[in-house]
């Protein structure tokens, strides 16, 4: 890969990640609204399947802001550690793009 290549892609790395942090923490709302309403609900399956997708860092903020799933070990657990394990990986990625 050339060098205007890489540095093209490392300055826009962020907006290609934060389209699934915005799908997350919108998944994440939604489901709070279908809670407190009590209707069917998004199924945790899927709230962990976009968070591993690398929307991880918006399931965060989605849990902080609307208190969501802040009672579920599982949740309080997987999604700050996938969170860091992401923003690492961007980073370095980001490092390595710039070489």
């Amino acid at each position: 890969m050339d060098r205007e290549t890489s540095h093209f892609i490392a300055s826009n790395l962020v907006y290609l990640f934060a389209t699934p942090c915005i799908i997350t923490y919108l998944l994440f709302a939604w489901d709070k609204h279908l809670a407190y309403y009590h209707r069917t609900r998004i199924p945790e399956a899927l709230l962990f399947l976009t968070s591993f997708l690398f929307g991880a860092f918006g399931g965060l903020c989605g849990m902080i802001f609307f208190h969501h799933k802040t009672k579920h070990k599982s949740f309080l657990v997987t999604i700050p550690l996938l969170a860091l394990i992401q923003i690492a990986l961007i980073v370095v990625f980001k490092v390595y793009l710039l070489k």
